[in-house]
């Protein structure tokens, strides 16, 4: 596994090795070791999670207090983003993206206190992402996604708007968030 530090504190980029031939291939998705190794402890999965999404849906900004999320696509592709929200990072208020896709086989891990969110690029996406908390909504928290604050430089083709769920389109500005953030 090749792992690779991102923009913000704390993420990692993992791309595990591929083993392809005439047939398809294989690759180890998870190994609890290897992974401990790459973040320099031990991290406890304790539900995974399975999203599918049409071009242009975008989820997110999500942040739930105390939870990591190892994140990945099974089909398809995203434009991946992170948002830090822990004040006392080098990285507070900063956001980060990659392109995530079942072709690339690319992972990323997103340490406690940072926002995720998604846009889907391809018509079809699935993502799969294993979290270190149990889902709890009074521990959550959603950033407007187009926050001018933050400014994420979402791909969305000019002059259309990202399909969005009904709490992502209440999310909180900058400001509300990290004053509520953990």
């Amino acid at each position: 596994m090749k792992v690779e530090p991102g923009d913000l504190a704390g993420l990692l980029i993992l791309t595990p090795q591929v083993f392809a031939d005439e047939r398809g291939f294989f690759l180890e998705s998870f190994n609890h070791r290897r992974f401990a190794e790459a973040v320099g402890r031990e991290v406890f999965f304790v539900q995974d999670n399975h999203s599918e999404s049409a071009r242009q849906v975008l989820r997110g900004l999500h942040l739930q207090e105390g939870t990591g999320k190892l994140v990945r696509v099974t089909a398809g592709e995203i434009f991946d983003v992170a948002v830090d929200l822990r004040p006392d990072s080098p990285t507070f208020g900063h956001w980060s993206s990659l392109e995530l896709s079942a072709a690339n086989h690319r992972q990323v891990w997103l340490p406690e206190g940072l926002a995720h969110g998604f846009l889907a690029l391809s018509e079809r996406v699935e993502v799969h992402y294993k979290v270190t908390a149990y889902y709890d909504p009074a521990r959550e928290l959603t950033l407007k996604w187009d926050d001018p604050t933050i400014g994420v430089a979402w791909p969305l083709p000019r002059g259309l708007s990202p399909i969005l769920s009904a709490k992502d389109k209440l999310g909180l500005p900058w400001a509300e968030a990290v004053r509520r953030a953990p």
